[in-house]
């Protein structure tokens, strides 16, 4: 699990918790920064690489602008931690949610300061995805939704009313062109800031979830 924020923003955490599922025993406590502690960092979001073998997790460190990757080591019960990708060399930053498509061949990554929609190729080695596109979203890119067959993808603009990251709009992609086709500003021209976007049964698509 990852030590984000403090509820007030007043302390930011640093590590991503490894937790024995039937006990709730502490294994671990893995630092995901190469800065002198306490770095601020803020690891967000974890999730693990569908289908890989040794198990590998991408966390997000939201206000350190990286993203980490975390291979497990079956001899010493643990997990290597490197810093997968920094997103300050594109000029972007509180990266956020994680997602992937079914063949595990792309990986997804928004950032939310300014709102972007990051493509990742990944290969054999999975602690370095190569950037291969990234698309403009808004203020707040957060969650994202696609469609059953990949071609489409839909981005939500807005991270709990943060200044700069509270668009409101919701960001249209065509996958397949690979640019974004439209926004969708209903919500927001009424006023609505939503924080979630969720596809209904018939259209869902898990991303890796």
């Amino acid at each position: 699990m990852t030590s984000t924020v403090a509820p007030d923003l007043s302390t930011m955490g640093e590590t991503i918790v490894v937790l024995e599922a039937d006990s709730g025993k502490v294994l671990s406590s893995i630092k995901v920064s190469n800065k002198a502690s306490p770095s601020g960092e803020a690891p967000v979001e974890l999730l693990f690489v569908p289908g890989a073998n040794p198990p590998v997790a991408y966390a997000t460190n939201m206000f350190g602008g990286t993203m980490w990757a975390l291979t497990w080591d079956d001899a010493k019960q643990d997990f290597d931690a490197v810093q997968a990708y920094d997103f300050a060399d594109i000029g972007a930053g509180v990266p956020l949610e994680i997602y992937f498509n079914k063949a595990v061949d792309r990986l997804y990554v928004t950032t939310a300061n300014p709102g972007m929609f990051h493509i990742f190729g990944l290969g054999d080695d999975l602690t370095k995805p190569k950037l291969l596109k990234t698309l403009p979203a808004a203020g707040g890119a957060h969650h994202v939704v696609m469609n059953k067959d990949e071609t489409m993808a839909w981005v939500q603009n807005s991270l709990i009313n943060l200044p700069g990251m509270s668009d409101g709009s919701i960001t249209v992609i065509d996958l397949v062109k690979g640019e974004v086709v439209g926004s969708i500003d209903t919500l927001k021209d009424a006023g609505f800031n939503p924080n979630m976007i969720v596809m209904l049964p018939e259209w869902h698509h898990p991303m890796g979830h």
